[in-house]
């Protein structure tokens, strides 16, 4: 049976976080953990979110800001630490999907025992999860990720792997989404997690699952972001793109609950492969060859996936799936040349020879499933080769 959740009280305007102090006190948090990194520190925006929790009624707050570009099990470890000497009684992610991802791995750690992978979804996981995880407010400072209302987060576990972990019990009870925390994300960084966003949008719309809820929102969040990408790149202090685009991220991250592909589980694999390597930036790679080969999905064609994504695009119209998809991929392409994105894998400093290990993570990431067309190693490797290039 289908389940539909939309649990998280969301504030999303300019000045969204003066909201905090009345989030901490309805949420029952008193002693917080803000996890966070060191970028958001020496951005000052650490500074605006303590200035704002100075009129908070806290008896403590203690700050981790060691978070790294994609989270690990050891500094989940190195924050729960820091929860139980200080007596935490809840978090505050600030930053972006990192900082959130992290914190939720935190709520994990600090109330369950054992290693987290005992926790990872495709570990049958989930269920292990219990309503014990300690509260969190999340307040991300990109568009992109939308882990501020998701129920999963990534993290890589000791033994390298990168794993899912998802539970309607990791929800932050509270988004705090203030757009004016993005006006100095520098451009690069502002294509690559917009590009994430759409990536969620388009993913989810496409994942065969019966929710359409799911569908509409992120169909919509797919429009905003395609229509605004471009002028939050080129002018990061135009405050309405930067709306905007806070907006499709949410969204896309709201509908993906449904599920998601396979541009999702090449992304996983290949951040397990290159730790450095940025997820948005990837999802911005993967999008092309994934969406030529969904084309003949059955589900695609009968309801005429590929074609409403097309619309939402603003693109002309097309006779069939196969003539959408690829009017949408060569669009993908062309846009990512536009935001200044690497040109593919090869680009990255991917080659051939990590083919193999790329595509065996994939076959066994939880996103695998969930795509429209259940892809074989073959399929996959297409799917590399297609995306080594893109312009």
């Amino acid at each position: 049976m289908p389940q539909i959740f939309y649990l998280t009280h969301v504030s999303i305007e300019s000045g969204a976080l003066s909201h905090l102090p009345s989030e901490c006190e309805r949420v029952g948090i008193r002693r917080p953990l803000i996890v966070t990194d060191v970028g958001i520190r020496a951005a000052g925006l650490l500074d605006k979110l303590m200035d704002v929790l100075a009129s908070a009624n806290l008896e403590s707050t203690t700050v981790y800001d060691a978070t790294p570009a994609n989270p690990t099990e050891a500094a989940v470890r190195e924050a729960a630490v820091l929860v139980k000497q200080h007596r935490c009684d809840g978090l505050i992610a600030f930053g972006g999907g990192s900082s959130m991802d992290c914190a939720k791995g935190v709520a994990i750690v600090a109330t369950h025992e054992g290693p987290m992978t005992h926790y990872a979804t495709i570990e049958g996981g989930s269920p292990r999860i219990s309503e014990r995880v300690l509260p969190l407010i999340a307040i991300p400072t990109t568009a992109g990720t939308g882990s501020e209302v998701a129920r999963g987060a990534i993290v890589i576990v000791d033994d390298g792997r990168k794993l899912g972990f998802h539970s309607w019990n990791l929800v932050p009870k509270a988004a705090i989404l203030d757009p004016d925390l993005t006006l100095g994300l520098p451009p690069l960084l502002t294509a690559a997690t917009g590009m994430d966003a759409i990536a969620h949008c388009m993913e989810t719309f496409m994942a065969p699952a019966f929710n359409p809820p799911a569908d509409g929102i992120g169909l919509d969040g797919l429009a905003r972001a395609w229509s605004y990408i471009e002028i939050a790149t080129r002018d990061g202090s135009n405050r309405e793109a930067r709306l905007q685009m806070m907006s499709a991220s949410m969204q896309g991250a709201m509908a993906f609950q449904k599920g998601l592909g396979c541009v999702h589980s090449l992304s996983h694999a290949t951040g397990a492969v290159d730790h450095t390597l940025h997820h948005g930036t990837l999802n911005a790679i993967y999008l092309p060859a994934v969406v030529r080969f969904n084309a003949q999905a059955e589900s695609i064609v009968r309801e005429r996936r590929m074609e409403r994504m097309a619309q939402a695009m603003g693109l002309p119209a097309q006779v069939d799936a196969v003539a959408a998809a690829e009017a949408i991929a060569q669009a993908i392409t062309q846009r990512n040349q536009q935001l200044g994105l690497p040109s593919g894998l090869a680009a990255l400093g991917l080659t051939h020879d990590q083919f193999d290990h790329i595509i065996h993570g994939a076959l066994a990431d939880h996103s695998h499933k969930t795509n429209p067309r259940i892809a074989s190693p073959d399929d996959y490797r297409h799917m590399l080769q297609d995306a080594m290039a893109l312009f």
